[in-house]
Order: structure tokens, then C-alpha cells, then sequence
């Protein structure tokens, strides 16, 4: 998998790039601090989310390309895996 190529993750920082410019329209209107703070914290979550997919899957694709196809009780137990990343 390429990741420039990767569509759920071209996706996934659109989303987060166009909600982005909506937040830089609230500062500029001087919109409340609180609805932009959550807004922004909003944006900060869905590139957390697009960075955990982002290594989560290069992590597979060199696991595969190094060992080959990976069984399902292998993609399972790398699944609870990329769940623990997510506290990191």
C-alpha cells in the first residue's frame, strides 16, 4: 500500500483540512473562544485518528511484505494492538 495513494486517508486529512479552514474563519469573525476551542479540539482528534491509521497500516503492509500474508488470528491480535496505540 502506498500511503500517498491510500484513499481513506486522502479522506481523513480533507476532512480535517476543511474543518480546519472553517476554524481559522471563526477566529477571523472573532467567533467564541469556547465553540472554537472545541472545534479545534475536534480537529486535533481526527488527525490523531489519521495518524494511527497511517502507521497502523504501514506497520501490516511491512509486516506482510516482510513475512507474507498475515493469518486472520495474526490480523486480530495486531488489531488489539493498534486499540493499545491509541493511549499512546
Amino acid at each position: 500500500m502506498s500511503h500517498a495513494t491510500d484513499q481513506q486517508l486522502r479522506n481523513r486529512l480533507r476532512r480535517a483540512q476543511g474543518h480546519l479552514a472553517k476554524i481559522v474563519a471563526m477566529v477571523e469573525d472573532n467567533r467564541d473562544a469556547l465553540e472554537t476551542a472545541q472545534q479545534l479540539q475536534a480537529v486535533v482528534s481526527a488527525l490523531e485518528k489519521a495518524k494511527t491509521f497511517l502507521v497502523t497500516h504501514h506497520i501490516e503492509h511491512h509486516l506482510e511484505e516482510t513475512v507474507g500474508p498475515l493469518p486472520e488470528g495474526t490480523k486480530e491480535k495486531l488489531g488489539r494492538l493498534t486499540e493499545l496505540a491509541k493511549y499512546l
